[in-house]
């Protein structure tokens, strides 16, 4: 729904791991979407450009957010928390393939242990 709305699905994709995620680099985008580094890297320059997003570098990587000192950020965020919201878990678990960080030891996987 969002790729109707900003042209590209790259641009949908960008934006809905910039939600899920809180923050992204352009690898870990390209890696999950299989899109050329390339292709992503410039999505993220031309948010960046129009400053809804931000980034910061971490050594030789480059990490993007969300800009919350943009006018635009609040509403655009809640344009992709809706259609984030209407994704589907199997969606989701397809989308969002990277972890962020290694599960923490002794911690269970999210329905196990539940009845």
């Amino acid at each position: 729904m969002l790729d109707k709305i900003f042209g590209t699905k790259t641009a949908s994709f960008i934006l809905l791991h910039l939600f899920h995620y809180g923050e992204i680099h352009a690898r870990g985008v390209s890696r999950d979407i299989s899109i050329s580094l390339s292709t992503v890297q410039k999505q993220l320059e031309k948010f960046e450009d129009s400053g809804v997003v931000v980034s910061k570098k971490i050594g030789n990587t480059k990490i993007f957010s969300f800009n919350q000192k943009s006018p635009l950020t609040k509403p655009l965020m809640e344009l992709v928390g809706v259609v984030h919201s209407s994704m589907s878990l199997a969606d989701k678990e397809i989308l969002f393939k990277t972890r962020k960080r290694p599960r923490r030891a002794g911690k269970p996987v999210i329905g196990q242990g539940e009845k």
